[in-house]
């Protein structure tokens, strides 16, 4: 386990830096001429970079940024 100390501006910095790339992540698998193995990066990506925003979020903003769960996985 490693552990991170981090200020209240820096938590908010990486807050935001999360979201940004969460949004463009959520762009980028909507987009159908993408391949589905790189989709499949994109998804595990996702993953990682979401539980990193539970640490330093908010439950409401963590709520915006959900995954969402598909049918056929």
């Amino acid at each position: 386990m490693l552990g991170l100390l981090i200020n209240e501006m820096e938590a908010k910095e990486m807050e935001y830096l999360l979201k940004r790339e969460l949004e463009e992540l959520l762009l980028d698998l909507d987009d159908h001429r993408i391949d589905h193995l790189v989709k499949r990066a994109m998804k595990e990506r996702y993953r990682t970079l979401f539980n990193l925003l539970r640490r330093v979020a908010t439950h409401e903003e963590c709520l915006k940024y959900l995954p969402k769960r598909t049918e056929n996985k």
